[in-house]
């Protein structure tokens, strides 16, 4: 038999006991201040919590876009994370032919590749990307593949690479039944916002990344010696909002005007993500977007903690196992269970909430085993979820291994009783 339980929490608000599992919300009206969509210059838009990575806010969040440049924070990642920054970079034709916004690169130059990290973030040099690229994984095709690859590693599930510069670009792909089908380079605003959450949340080259988008001025050479270049950090996010530690401009004639931006403050990390966001002469309309949705999140939201929540769920204890050897005859046996987390290591403590939401919390375990019971086995769950999508997962396991009764222990407990009374 199992029994099954249900604890609701309401963070902010006091709650009413109802019975020793169910617990409600007395009734009480919030005024959240929403935004509504056609306050948002762009087509598509998400703010996330970069910790959990839920989406606080979206519009249109799941619709498949171009995203123009970018794209390169994919490349960084992938160059960083697969590269070695002290590798020399030859430039070849294909890379010194791609149009600007451009290093001007001649076929035939060497460069370290730690440097045109810095030419392709900064000024977003679309040579650089090529070049890297190239380097990295030998062709633009083979590290298309890696981008892809990591996208979906990372969660993304509506996400196409085929350059490494985010220049419009469509390709033929043949699907698991061997169908073709036409791709263009695109991603949505959540799937974008996701891989700017793992760059500066779980990447292990996360310090070198951010240590590189949020550079001011970077100055370098070929390896010549012979071209001296300067590049200037185009994101003006960093100057515009206290604790902005990254992010990527990005606009193609297709993708309109697109940008990815981080902040960290009071705490939180939030992470903005907007496609299509004007055409010119409109280029300031990311950076009045970018701010009311940071301001959103920084306003309405706060970290409620999962431990509270699941402060009525027995971290562990003892169940009855049937038919299981004692030590006498006559005793019901039991295994001592506890709990443990489910998932990836880095298990979430607590989540950005509203006033209005709630973390709830279902769980359930056995009543009784039946012997022979394993030490690991399962005999429970527990699930900590806000509207619906689960953040938190555990499970009570048994932490011993109990035997079933059988003739020979039955035999050894009657002759032990015989021997004791003789």
């Amino acid at each position: 038999m199992t029994a099954v339980l249900m604890c609701i929490v309401y963070i902010g608000s006091p709650f009413l006991e109802v019975d020793a599992y169910t617990h409600i919300l007395s009734e009480e009206n919030y005024e959240i201040e929403e935004i509504k969509e056609s306050t948002l210059f762009a087509q598509s838009a998400v703010l996330m919590d970069a910790q959990s990575g839920r989406v606080l806010y979206g519009k249109n969040q799941a619709e498949q876009m171009a995203m123009a440049s970018t794209t390169k924070i994919m490349t960084l990642l992938i160059a960083l994370e697969q590269g070695n920054p002290e590798d020399i970079v030859t430039v070849s034709k294909y890379a010194e032919s791609m149009p600007d916004v451009q290093l001007n690169m001649k076929e035939g130059e060497e460069y370290v590749l730690k440097d045109l990290l810095y030419s392709l973030m900064l000024e977003s040099h679309n040579d650089s990307a090529v070049a890297i690229a190239e380097c990295v994984a030998g062709s633009i095709e083979a590290f298309a593949d890696r981008m892809n690859q990591k996208a979906k590693e990372i969660g993304c599930e509506n996400t196409c690479f085929i350059t490494p510069n985010g220049l419009d670009a469509t390709a033929t792909m043949t699907d698991k039944e061997g169908n073709e089908k036409e791709v263009f380079h695109s991603t949505t605003a959540e799937d974008l916002a996701k891989i700017m959450s793992y760059c500066i949340t779980e990447s292990p080259c996360k310090d070198e990344f951010l240590a590189i988008t949020q550079t001011p001025t970077y100055t370098f050479s070929n390896c010549a010696g012979t071209r001296n270049f300067t590049c200037q950090n185009h994101n003006a996010f960093l100057h515009m909002m206290d604790g902005a530690i990254s992010g990527k401009t990005g606009f193609t004639g297709k993708a309109g005007y697109c940008y990815v931006g981080a902040l960290e403050r009071d705490n939180k990390t939030l992470v903005v993500a907007l496609l299509a966001c004007g055409w010119p002469n409109n280029k300031s309309y990311k950076w009045k977007d970018t701010r009311k949705l940071m301001e959103y999140g920084l306003d309405n939201y706060s970290y409620a903690d999962f431990e509270s929540a699941m402060e009525e769920v027995p971290k562990e204890g003892m169940i009855p196992v049937y038919n299981g050897q004692t030590e006498r005859i006559g005793e019901t046996a039991y295994a001592e269970w506890k709990m443990k987390d489910i998932g990836k290591e880095d298990v979430l403590e607590s989540i950005l909430l509203r006033e209005d939401e709630k973390i709830e919390v279902n769980w359930s375990v056995e009543e009784g085993l039946q012997a022979p019971v394993k030490e690991g086995k399962r005999i429970g769950t527990v699930t900590c979820s806000v509207n619906g999508e689960i953040y938190l997962e555990k499970e009570m396991y048994v932490t011993q291994t109990i035997e079933e009764i059988d003739f020979t222990w039955c035999m050894e407990r009657i002759l032990n009783k015989f021997y004791l009374f003789r």
